[in-house]
């Protein structure tokens, strides 16, 4: 005797109760994974002096394997811009008064406090160096909780968005200026809750509003534009792209640096990751090193914006194709 087929309610429990464990499994690898494996890697860290006065510095760094990239500048004040470009996250700089660590809280107060333990455990007991913050993190938010906490509102944000647009049924250049239009409203709410109000943000306003917005319509325009391509599907795909491996490898509470590979540098070509180093740079650094992230940004608006422009000319064929004649109905 032949086994009945199960039951398409059958089928359906068989899915819940095998898709809901793999989907926790992946969600807890995705944010327990860097976090558990947070540690420097290849991190850009300074070295300024003579070179007979910081070579056993240097050999120091070095002896962490791997953990540090070591840069060498001649004084003090090229440290200082280079900290000040986000070239390197701190420097130690050698000099006649003694060692001194420069850092920059800013950057990130997770790599701040790092290069304060490191150096202070090479250093003879009661020696350590004088630490200068050189690009602080604003009085506010010292730890950087508050931009910490930004990435999955701006995530959820953008998700919304481009759900909305989907759903109500806006296409091609209506869709597009919902989206824009949406965005533009993000960055000045998101400007005005940040820096107006909390005080977290410190730099030009109008920059950090027009990065929050472009971090915004990154990820509304990805969701919009892959359910053009695809249908509805397209939302829940994005939305998952976004929030279990974009959001846990923005590396917004330490550094790309500090995550593991390829965690690091996947994190920055993803929205989350790229607003995050975006929004640093024009909000405590003057606009220094934003151009990389902004570029992964534009890329994302461009194609998705394309997406959303393109999609009902490439479905209309599939929609409005040729109908299969039908073959008469018999009469008696």
């Amino acid at each position: 005797m032949s086994t009945p087929a199960p039951s398409p309610a059958s089928r359906r429990l068989l899915a819940v109760v095998v898709l809901v464990p793999l989907l926790a499994a992946l969600a807890l690898w995705a944010f327990a994974w860097p976090a558990a494996r947070t540690a420097p890697r290849g991190l850009p860290i300074g070295v300024a002096g003579p070179t007979a006065a910081t070579a056993q510095v240097e050999r120091r760094l070095e002896a962490h394997e791997g953990a540090f990239d070591v840069h060498r500048y001649a004084d003090a004040d090229a440290a200082r811009r280079a900290i000040e470009d986000r070239s390197v996250y701190g420097a130690v700089v050698v000099g006649e008064r003694g060692p001194e660590l420069l850092t920059a809280s800013a950057a990130s107060p997770l790599v701040a406090q790092l290069l304060r333990q490191a150096v202070a455990e090479q250093a003879p007991a009661g020696a350590g160096p004088r630490v200068v913050d050189v690009a602080a993190a604003p009085e506010r938010d010292p730890r950087g909780a508050a931009l910490t906490a930004s990435v999955l509102p701006l995530a959820l944000a953008g998700i919304a968005m481009g759900a909305l647009v989907t759903l109500s049924g806006l296409r091609g250049v209506r869709a597009a200026a919902g989206l824009m239009g949406a965005a533009a409203l993000v960055g000045v709410v998101a400007a005005a809750l940040a820096h107006s109000w909390l005080g977290v943000l410190t730099g030009d306003w109008w920059a950090e509003a027009g990065a929050l917005g472009l971090a915004a319509l990154a990820v509304g325009s990805a969701v919009a534009g892959l359910a053009a391509l695809i249908g509805p599907a397209g939302i829940g795909v994005m939305a998952g792209l976004v929030m279990l491996l974009g959001n846990p490898f923005s590396a917004a509470a330490s550094a790309p640096q500090m995550l593991p590979e390829p965690a690091g540098a996947l994190g920055q070509w993803l929205p989350p990751g790229a607003g995050t180093t975006l929004i640093r740079s024009v909000s405590y650094f003057d606009g220094a090193a934003a151009t990389g992230p902004a570029l992964t940004l534009t890329w994302w608006v461009v194609v998705g914006l394309g997406a959303v422009l393109l999609g009902p000319a490439i479905s209309r064929p599939r929609a409005t194709g040729p109908t299969p004649e039908r073959e008469p109905a018999l009469t008696p």
